[in-house]
């Protein structure tokens, strides 16, 4: 671990980047047996989207509904799968 002396004493500069990849596919296994013993926590986490969709839906229409739940699906996508 590397040491640097910060404004309020030594820091230790620590970063779990070596260990991504072996912690990435395991953390990946735990989340999909969680939302399949239970999905309602998955439901749960993302219910503010599902509501801000229902929001833009009312007051600018369907197109604007779809077109925002299509870039969060993308987005979140991009999100999970990208590289760190």
């Amino acid at each position: 671990m590397e040491k640097r002396i910060g404004p309020v004493g030594p820091l230790v500069l620590w970063h779990a980047e070596r260990m991504s990849k072996e912690i990435d596919p395991i953390r990946a296994r735990s989340a999909l047996a969680v939302i399949r013993q239970n999905p309602g926590i998955a439901l749960f986490a993302v219910s503010p989207l599902i509501a801000l969709v229902a929001v833009i839906w009312v007051f600018a229409g369907a197109g604007w509904g779809i077109a925002v739940a299509l870039a969060s699906l993308i987005a979140g996508g991009a999100f999970i799968v990208r590289k760190r």
